[in-house]
């Protein structure tokens, strides 16, 4: 299993992401909603969106650094190929680490149908 989050890994186009939005599924929580949808690929996607309503630069990019950390760790826990966006809501402003961290899991859990 490798653990390293790569180029392929994200999802970078706005029209993936565009895409991504009309056919996927939203699961929301208290600091994220998640848009999913299987990838066309053989490898789990990621994208991630924090506007400038949610914080500072050093907030935004600080949250996009988490949510790519935990994927990276925890993308076995999917049971299939899938393109998620995580979009962070205004909540997340502010919260620790391990706040956002327990949080990215519940949603990871959600999807890995657990």
């Amino acid at each position: 299993m490798r653990f390293s989050f790569q180029k392929i890994d994200r999802i970078l186009k706005r029209s993936e992401f565009v895409d991504l939005s009309v056919t996927g599924r939203a699961t929301r929580s208290e600091l994220f909603v998640a848009v999913v949808a299987p990838s066309r690929g053989e490898l789990s996607r990621l994208g991630v969106t924090v506007s400038r309503k949610v914080g500072r630069a050093v907030e935004r990019n600080r949250i996009k650094r988490l949510a790519r950390e935990h994927f990276r760790l925890n993308r076995r826990m999917l049971p299939r190929p899938l393109d998620i966006n995580l979009i962070a809501r205004k909540a997340a402003n502010g919260k620790p680490n391990q706040v956002i961290f327990q949080e990215l899991h519940k949603i990871f859990e959600e999807l890995s149908g657990g």
